[in-house]
């Protein structure tokens, strides 16, 4: 089944029908995300959300562990986008997200295919915005980074399915390797950043009553 999967998905048709639907997502973010009581694109929200960008990219050069092929853990880069969600709504997030996908492609960036180079850095980053629908529930600010992250995870699997799987090792086809690898270094922030998360929540729900 996974060998059936990641040859459809390293097809032409696959790479085709994956870019199609991320985008047609986005898509519907961008244009129907906003909520009622959500923060419109005004000189306020446009402010924070470019400090968040900003905290992001200069904790994402700080790498506590780099992996082989790509990717690392790093000290909370990935939770400024998560708490612009969290404070402003999804379509902030996601814009946010993009803007941070396209300053690391830009600082850092690894390409070796236009289509890697979209789900790798826009799509990835801004898809870490996706949560922030949750951002008023019970621990909303943990429950839309963990859903932000899920939606990085699931970007930076399909781009290892389609460009990476040559790395596999021995007895790994490309769906599993990509889903083992990916998961390594993402669910290690991830784990950091949610104990973070617990201890820091309350003032954290005081400031989002402030904006």
């Amino acid at each position: 089944m996974f060998k059936d999967f990641g040859g459809f998905i390293q097809s032409t048709t696959g790479q085709i029908i994956v870019i199609t639907a991320i985008v047609l997502l986005f898509g519907c973010i961008l244009v129907f995300g906003k909520s009622k009581e959500e923060k419109g694109y005004d000189i306020k929200s446009l402010t924070i959300c470019a400090i968040l960008v900003a905290i992001a990219v200069v904790l994402s050069q700080f790498k506590l562990f780099t992996m082989p092929q790509g990717g690392s853990v790093t000290p909370l880069s990935m939770l400024p986008i998560a708490l612009c969600g969290y404070l402003l709504g999804t379509r902030n997030a996601v814009m946010a997200g993009i803007v941070l996908g396209l300053v690391n492609l830009l600082i850092g960036g690894y390409v070796i295919h236009p289509v890697q180079m979209l789900i790798d850095y826009p799509m990835a980053f801004g898809a870490m915005g996706i949560g922030a629908f949750m951002r008023n529930r019970k621990h909303g600010l943990i429950w839309v980074y963990i859903i932000g992250i899920v939606g990085r995870y699931i970007c930076a699997v399909l781009s290892g399915i389609i460009f990476f799987g040559s790395y596999a090792p021995e007895g790994f086809n490309s769906v599993v390797w990509s889903l083992w690898y990916n998961f390594t270094y993402i669910a290690a922030e991830g784990v950091i950043t949610i104990a973070i998360l617990v201890a820091i929540e309350k003032p954290l729900m005081q400031l989002k009553d402030r904006i």
